[in-house]
């Protein structure tokens, strides 16, 4: 079999709807030449019948496993890929490629020297229920910690994640793969690359549409799920925690002074307006992006969710209540 420029690789559990609109979004690629494997990591709803739908219309493979967790099924992903292709392109399941997407990677792994790793931002789709535009909006918008995501890079180095991450293969394996982490397992294996010397890009012309949650709940455990594996990165890469993670982390602190902590009453109303003034530039800048007053309060509403989870997460794995998001010991 000749050697492809690209090969995807989508771990799916119990999403067969979600995946089927990413396979939909991949048939409709301008360009052609990629291979795809789903690995289906020990769900309970199958995808199988999905994937066989597009045998004749994708060079797609599908692989069934016991559960071992996202990072175990990517990587056994790649290795179904094999030496069929260059570069391994990582996609979640709950998202979907715009058509030029392969078209647009092909011409800029042409033109771009030294690639060795690269992820772009995500989008939100029409088609998104106003939650999952909310909740994209306070994870992509430069006013929250979710900036980077939405192609707002201001750090010395990029660190893609698996929403929208290519690597090159032998890069890789050199590296040893994915960690058997339960969260942050992306950000870990991006932070070995670049600290193996690998080069690092952040392409803001390949974005995907990520839907992430459909509930508040489920996004709040997402984003609480996070602010501990940044811990966990914290202490598997020195010197990694920088201000903006502790930013929400810091404000439910302050919060609790405020609430609990006698205070003058200028000092209450210095508190109040610098609250209401981010809440308020939150606003605006939604209502900007959205121009629907009721999807800028929900991103409101979105953002208020990420700072409480991801800095609850955050604490809970510092003080030691969090403990279930690390597998492998720093």
């Amino acid at each position: 079999m000749s050697q492809q420029r690209v090969g995807i690789v989508v771990a799916v559990y119990n999403r067969p709807d979600e995946l089927q609109e990413l396979l939909v979004s991949l048939v409709s690629q301008r360009e052609h030449s990629f291979r795809v494997v789903v690995v289906e990591d020990g769900s309970s709803l199958s995808s199988s019948h999905v994937c066989r739908a597009f045998e004749n219309s994708l060079d797609l493979t599908y692989v069934e496993q016991a559960n071992t967790g996202p990072a175990l099924a990517r990587n056994k992903g790649v290795e179904v890929l094999g030496d069929t292709c260059e570069f391994v392109l990582f996609v979640d399941s709950d998202c979907t490629l715009p058509p030029q997407y392969m078209l647009t990677c092909y011409e800029w792994l042409a033109t771009t020297t030294q690639v060795d790793l690269w992820g772009g931002p995500d989008a939100w789709n029409e088609n998104f229920s106003p939650i999952q535009k909310a909740i994209s909006y306070a994870m992509t918008s430069p006013f929250s910690t979710g900036g980077i995501r939405g192609g707002n890079e201001v750090s010395d180095k990029f660190y893609p994640r698996t929403f929208n991450m290519g690597v090159r293969l032998s890069a890789f394996r050199a590296v040893g793969g994915f960690k058997d982490l339960r969260y942050g397992e992306d950000v870990d294996l991006s932070m070995r690359l670049v600290e193996a010397g690998y080069h690092s890009y952040l392409a803001p012309r390949l974005f995907v549409y990520h839907k992430r949650r459909t509930s508040w709940r489920s996004f709040f455990m997402q984003v609480y799920h996070s602010g501990t594996a940044r811990y966990m990165l914290s202490r598997l890469h020195r010197g990694s925690l920088k201000l903006v993670h502790l930013l929400p982390a810091v404000g439910i602190v302050v919060l609790v002074l405020v609430l609990f902590v006698p205070l003058t009453r200028w000092q209450y109303l210095v508190f109040g307006v610098l609250a209401v003034i981010y809440f308020l530039l939150l606003f605006v800048d939604a209502q900007s992006r959205f121009h629907d007053i009721k999807l800028a309060l929900r991103s409101v509403y979105a953002c208020a969710i990420m700072i409480l989870g991801y800095g609850l997460g955050l604490l809970g794995a510092l003080f030691g209540f969090s403990r279930s998001y690390c597998r492998v010991k720093s």
